[in-house]
């Protein structure tokens, strides 16, 4: 694995935010929610796909604060654009994690 510098990393912006809104993205090739964050006054909502349908209901999500990659570019999934990686890490079968904090946050708040 590479090293990189404390300055390459602080180029990633990683937020949390609120989920509002998770139902399933019709159309994908492996099942997936889209969902609609809340990541702050600053960031505001934005829109994120992710293959969390093995672990999770669309209706667990909703109010769940996750972590995403709010500074790449938007991502066309499909008819969905998808506006922020929502982060995660996958279980023993391939399964999605998902990256929570262990307590609240306030929404926008930057990883560091």
């Amino acid at each position: 694995m590479s090293q990189i510098s404390f300055d390459d990393f602080l180029k990633v912006d990683i937020r949390i935010g609120t989920v509002l809104e998770a139902a399933p993205l019709e159309g994908a090739r492996k099942p997936a929610y889209r969902m609609r964050i809340d990541f702050g006054e600053e960031i505001g909502i934005k829109a994120s796909s992710a293959q969390l349908t093995a672990l999770y209901s669309a209706e667990e999500l909703v109010g769940r604060q996750v972590m995403a990659v709010v500074n790449f570019p938007p991502r066309q999934i499909g008819k969905f654009m998808s506006q922020v990686l929502t982060l995660g890490f996958p279980d023993a079968e391939g399964a999605v994690v998902l990256a929570t904090p262990e307590r609240k946050a306030a929404n926008g708040s930057r990883l560091f």
